[in-house]
């Protein structure tokens, strides 16, 4: 039951991860009612593949030295505040051109795994909770909130059953996520334009507000 446990809080931490909204899920809104679900969903893909590119990176210590040097983070958020202006400026065109104007071309997937390297949010979440989840150990979850509570739901950390259910949980949501948009948008042929115009909203002010908080981390380094 332990190994159980372990999957289903890993598939809840993969939900938690994958699904606020934010730039990742604007990139995968926008492919999914633009170019449909197979687009939506490797745009996904892209995405989970940079968040395996952290879980090595994790294991090798690259995350660790990146946590050393505040101004490697900077740099890299920088680059992905840039990187969103970028792609809402392509959403913007992407209203312009009407609806599905491009067939599914593998762009959505380059672009969510160059987005997602250098995403503040999947950056942070490696920086602290993926480097807990990865060291060897237990996370008593109820404990904190009674002590009545204490063994009943008891999570081993650093096992391949958590890693598991992490990815598992984003597949999940890179699965339904997409699907719900395009059963969405046969409804309403107007949600494809409404969708891209939204998505460049959202890219253009995280990747604002980005880039002003790399500049001011730069800058107090300096």
């Amino acid at each position: 039951m332990g190994a159980v446990v372990t999957f289903l809080a890993g598939v809840v931490f993969g939900l938690a991860l994958a699904a606020p909204p934010g730039p990742m899920n604007a990139i995968i809104a926008e492919e999914s009612v633009v170019r449909g679900w197979s687009a939506g969903f490797r745009a996904g893909l892209g995405a989970m593949t940079a968040d395996l590119c952290f879980l090595v990176g994790s294991l090798l210590g690259v995350v660790t030295f990146v946590r050393r040097f505040p101004t490697v983070r900077a740099v890299m958020v920088g680059a992905g505040g840039a990187l969103m202006l970028y792609f809402a400026y392509g959403a913007v065109r992407e209203v312009r051109a009407g609806f599905r104007a491009a067939g599914a071309d593998g762009r959505g997937f380059r672009k969510a795994f160059a987005l997602a390297l250098t995403n503040p949010y999947q950056i942070l979440f490696w920086l602290t909770v993926g480097v807990g989840l990865l060291n060897p150990g237990t996370l008593d979850v109820l404990e904190p909130l009674s002590a009545g509570l204490d063994g009943v739901l008891v999570v081993r950390t650093g096992s391949p059953a958590l890693l598991a259910g992490l990815f598992g949980g984003i597949v999940v949501w890179i699965t339904a996520f997409p699907a719900a948009l395009t059963a969405a948008e046969r409804r309403t042929r107007t949600l494809a334009p409404a969708v891209a115009g939204l998505s460049a909203l959202v890219l253009a002010g995280f990747g604002c507000y980005f880039l002003v908080d790399a500049a001011r981390a730069v800058a107090g380094a300096i």
